[in-house]
């Protein structure tokens, strides 16, 4: 493996054990330390359903794909699995640490065999109720091949015996239309909640009446399958149908995952296995009675204050006032949006405002991840409605949001809204929004530029930033990149906004090596770097040339980050920490130095290679200088986190930032009272 880089996927399980962390962190409120299981257990899912697919398919390629990496995926697929265990036998030890920590606050998980009788009496009536009739058992023989099981769910491998027979089956838990914890009766101020597993591991008797055997019991497995789409560009092909076909080859994936209970009988898992056509190479990963953590994200709350996070209210900007025209400030100075730290709304309240306003003509918008029940889809209906042109860009490739992007694009379209489908061969991860205004026959266009998706529901918990600007240097060109979506694709010339495929990865470039020239004539040079991911090579060998030169380069990276800081002659001038936080860090701005006239932009893209070369980003330069400010001043109040921040280096040991003599600084809610203040 080079010394000079680490692979993306191996740093990206360093990052989900930055998540495990706070899981184990006693200093965590013990309800968001589950929740924190249930983060990493998520993220561990689409990794295997996206990275490890991805890595078992270049494996095939032979030593083609060492070329195509720089690195051996058989290799790294190993190191993986290695690493999986060990991180799966901590989060073990964690669950079962928290287990005991819940039953000091008078809150047990219990099992069937746990009941009493009025709990049992409960749990007999919710499955007779609820249950039983959303429970489908498929018998497994040796000459039947096994149904095509959901990637994702949870199966309950069910083993029937008696003294002289044995048979098998399989029953998907239905944790997608019940929840997987049920709250039981209380006793004596204690609360008692139960796995919808167990409630059917309860009542499996009434499931198999039909046969005699003296045990039924039952283990939980979990299959995990590649979940990349194979989109062939076929201009003779509608693209909708063919992202619908790939969506159902997708629900037919590879398997690239089994997990099990580890106290399954061996015919049983030798069966299923078989079955599945796993071999020795797989990741085939033993684990406890449960499976899907993730539901742990919803886990119900007990009632107990102190267990969880005191929500941070969102502040509103000062300059926005309630039942004033949003328009009208924008007009006069640029404002900057932090999120959460704002509330969203804002964004809301101003499409509203431009459905209204008689002298708005339309509304043009791209529209990548939606939230469940999106009030930005609600605001351009009406706009519609009211007689605006509306157009929006909707990314159909948003991975694992693509169905629910087609319904939302044929809502949009089914009530005139004009509906773009993207780019063919390129993502549109752009965050745009452009509203123009006519009147007296002067146009004024108003943009918001972000580094987050326009939706209301991650904007409560990832950090992301949205500039709202009449400022002609940007409209004009936002104006052009929606022509680009609209006319052919026919590239434009961008004096101010820097767009990839095309642009991007010179810029950054550019900037590098101006640091870098200015570090030479002894003058003073820096690069400071809030991504979410940094793993273009030819980036880091730029910013390994920058320290060669002198730079000094800071990094805030939340994950992936390929570069090694801290090596003698290579990286010296290189620093990085990464957060994990309450919130998910998801902002990105970049400043340099240049002499002391320092650049800053803001930007939807990471410094990967999939942003820089296959996507249509924007990065958007900051001109006012309050604003310029205002980032600077996150910037600094972030890197001096010294609770939430973790140390990158060569042994990703994720140390923590120490406190040393330095007040307490935990960035998140130091940015939080910053902004309180009225910034």
């Amino acid at each position: 493996m080079n010394k000079k880089y680490i692979p993306k996927e191996i740093s990206w399980l360093s990052f989900n054990a930055r998540v495990l962390q706070e899981a184990e962190n006693k200093e965590t409120p013990l309800l968001e330390r589950f929740k924190f299981l249930g983060i990493y257990s998520n993220n561990l899912d689409e990794y295997f359903r996206v990275r490890v697919a991805g890595l078992k398919r270049l494996s095939l390629l032979s030593s083609k794909s060492k070329e195509i990496l720089g690195y051996s995926p058989k290799a790294t697929l190993k190191t993986i699995h290695e690493i999986v265990l060990s991180h799966n036998e901590k989060f073990e030890k964690i669950y079962s640490g928290l287990l005991h920590e819940l039953a000091k606050h008078n809150t047990h998980i219990i099992n069937e065999k746990q009941l009493n009788q009025e709990q049992s009496e409960f749990v007999r009536s919710y499955f007779h109720k609820e249950v039983r009739t959303r429970l489908m058992p498929f018998l497994i023989e040796k000459e039947t091949t096994l149904p095509n099981l959901t990637d994702d769910a949870i199966y309950l491998a069910i083993h029937l015996s008696s003294s002289d027979k044995k048979r098998y089956a399989l029953l998907e838990v239905p944790s997608n239309v019940l929840p997987r914890f049920v709250v039981l009766p209380e006793k004596d101020d204690n609360k008692y909640i139960i796995f919808l597993d167990d409630i059917i591991r309860f009542g499996l008797k009434e499931i198999f009446f039909i046969f005699d055997f003296d045990d039924i019991s039952a283990y939980t497995i979990k299959l995990t399958k590649d979940a990349e789409l194979d989109i062939v560009d076929d201009i003779s092909e509608n693209y909708i149908e063919k992202l619908s076909k790939s969506l159902q080859l997708r629900k037919r994936g590879t398997p690239v995952r089994f997990i099990y209970d580890r106290t399954i009988p061996a015919d049983l898992l030798k069966m299923i296995t078989k079955k599945l056509n796993f071999g020795p190479d797989d990741a085939i990963i033993p684990s406890n009675r449960y499976h899907n953590f993730k539901d742990f994200m919803n886990f119900p709350n007990p009632g107990r204050k102190k267990l969880f996070n005191e929500p941070l209210v969102p502040i509103p900007h000062h300059d926005i006032l309630s039942g004033k025209s949003i328009l009208s400030v924008i007009k006069k100075k640029d404002i900057m949006l932090f999120f959460p730290f704002h509330p969203f709304d804002h964004f809301i309240d101003l499409l509203r405002e431009a459905s209204l306003d008689p002298y708005v003509t339309s509304i043009q918008i791209t529209l990548y991840r939606l939230a469940r029940n999106s009030s930005v889809i609600n605001a351009l209906l009406n706009a519609v409605r009211n007689g605006k042109s509306v157009t929006t860009v909707v990314e159909l490739q948003a991975r694992f949001d693509e169905e629910a992007n087609i319904l939302w694009g044929n809502k949009l379209r089914e009530e005139g809204v004009k509906v773009i489908y993207g780019v063919p061969g390129l993502k549109v991860h752009s965050k745009l929004c452009l509203i123009t205004r006519l009147k007296s026959n002067v146009t004024q266009r108003y943009a918001a530029v972000g580094t987050g998706n326009f939706n209301e529901d991650t904007a409560r918990v990832y950090t992301d930033m949205l500039l709202l600007t009449t400022d002609k240097k940007i409209t004009n060109e936002v104006f052009k990149a929606f022509n680009f979506f609209s006319v052919n694709y026919k590239k434009d010339n961008f004096y101010h906004l820097v767009l990839s495929p095309f642009f991007l990865r010179n810029k950054i470039i550019l900037l590098i090596e101006n640091e870098i020239k200015n570090a030479k004539e002894g003058r003073k040079a820096y690069i400071y770097l809030k991504l979410n991911n940094l793993t273009d090579i030819e980036v880091i060998d730029n910013l390994y040339e920058a320290s060669k030169a002198g730079v000094k380069i800071k990094l805030i990276v939340r994950g992936m980050l390929s570069l090694i800081p801290g090596i003698k002659k290579l990286s010296e001038k290189i620093e990085a920490i990464g957060i994990v936080d309450r919130m998910l860090e998801h902002s990105r701005f970049f400043i340099f130095c240049d002499g002391g006239n320092e650049q800053t932009y803001i930007s939807s893209a990471d410094l990967m290679t999939r942003n820089l070369d296959h996507r249509i980003e924007v990065t958007c330069p900051i001109f006012d200088k309050t604003i310029k400010c205002e980032i600077r001043k996150l910037f600094e109040i972030q890197w001096a986190d010294n609770v939430k921040a973790r140390i990158f280096d060569a042994t990703q040991s994720n140390t923590f930032v120490r406190q040393g003599k330095n007040p307490v600084n935990q960035s998140q809610i130091e940015v939080y009272n910053w902004i309180k203040k009225g910034i």
